[in-house]
């Protein structure tokens, strides 16, 4: 199953101080926001929450990457550095154990339909640090009338048994987020720490 989000924004449906309060960044960590899409979550965080951080904005849609340098040349965002890669294969344009945390927005239920969420956490693991962590916000495996089908939806215990087997722990886990639904909320955020 082919399933691609050619930089759907999330600006209008997630509040990005929501999310990014919970990562709990001390402010000069090196930041990945894999899969940024338009990079409102990757500026977010550089303005706001990464004073004296690093952010890479990596996006295999040459478009978003494009606008993102754009942004990035008229407003001289030094700490902002583009990327366009494929999250599937290696990441040349970061180093090994470079990356303190990386983030993914409504990312992972794409290699849920691809079939190869197992080769992207071994392609992140090398340029994670030791202590480095991976925090995913994803849609809530629930029918709603927007997002993905609820088929490639992943449920947060089943990200915790994948993201086990290749050596991290849970750390942290709010099923709490996003559009309110007639019972549930539309999403949840949860942290994965290296061990």
């Amino acid at each position: 199953m082919e399933h691609k989000h050619h930089a759907k924004s999330s600006v209008n449906f997630l509040d990005s101080d929501e999310i990014l309060e919970k990562l709990n960044l001390n402010g000069n960590e090196i930041f990945m926001d894999a899969g940024c899409g338009d990079g409102h979550i990757a500026i977010k965080a550089l303005y706001d929450y990464l004073p004296n951080g690093l952010v890479y904005a990596v996006d295999n849609y040459d478009i978003s990457i494009r606008e993102l340098e754009d942004y990035k040349k008229e407003n001289n965002l030094e700490k902002l550095i583009t990327v366009q890669a494929d999250l599937t294969k290696d990441i040349p344009q970061i180093d090994d154990d470079a990356i303190d945390m990386i983030f993914m927005l409504n990312v992972v239920h794409g290699f849920k339909a691809s079939g190869n969420m197992d080769d992207v956490i071994e392609k992140l693991l090398r340029i994670l640090k030791s202590d480095g962590k991976i925090a995913i916000v994803e849609f809530r495996p629930i029918d709603w009338t927007f997002g993905p089908p609820t088929e490639i939806k992943y449920a947060p215990e089943e990200l915790e048994g994948i993201f086990n087997n290749h050596g991290f722990k849970k750390i942290y886990l709010n099923e709490e987020l996003g559009q309110e639904g007639l019972e549930e909320k539309s999403h949840y955020l949860i942290i994965f720490e290296k061990e």
